[in-house]
């Protein structure tokens, strides 16, 4: 199947099942967060196939907190769907970085995080169940702050 076939759109209420179903955070907090159109979901057809929420680090930073894809769509376009309408998203609400992460003893994330154009900004050790670490990332969403704020002052 083709990334083409992949609608992404702002999550509604009607959503709350499938963006709660990973457990990671109490219902009222998704149903706020679904509100808040910081959930975002992939369809294929009508079916949902993976949903993506943000989180905003120190309440202005774009993180994603979560991307999950169900098993049998993944490697099918579905995450890099979700991940482009979401850096969309972001980029019109004024931001030029997206952040990321995912546990040192999860070598599959990182490597898509790569793959998708993430780079590696930082490692917090113990911050997991089990002292686990957490590698960040960050992504570039156009041109730096600096060329920005050049731009505006030419």
């Amino acid at each position: 199947m083709t990334q083409s076939e992949i609608t992404v759109q702002t999550a509604t209420e009607n959503d709350l099942n499938f963006v709660s179903q990973d457990g990671g955070l109490p219902r009222p907090v998704v149903k706020r967060k679904v509100r808040g159109g910081d959930i975002f979901v992939a369809f294929r057809g009508h079916e949902r196939v993976g949903y993506l929420r943000l989180e905003w680090l120190w309440s202005r930073l774009p993180y994603i907190e979560r991307i999950l894809v169900l098993q049998t769509h993944r490697r099918t376009g579905v995450g890099r769907a979700i991940l482009a309408h979401v850096e969309a998203e972001v980029a019109s609400r004024g931001h030029v970085i997206l952040y990321s992460s995912s546990q040192l003893d999860e070598p599959e994330p990182q490597t898509w995080h790569r793959r998708v154009g993430f780079d590696e900004c930082g490692i917090l050790t113990g911050l997991n169940e089990g002292g686990v670490g957490e590698v960040f990332f960050r992504k570039s969403l156009g041109p730096s702050a600096g060329e920005v704020r050049s731009a505006a002052e030419r």
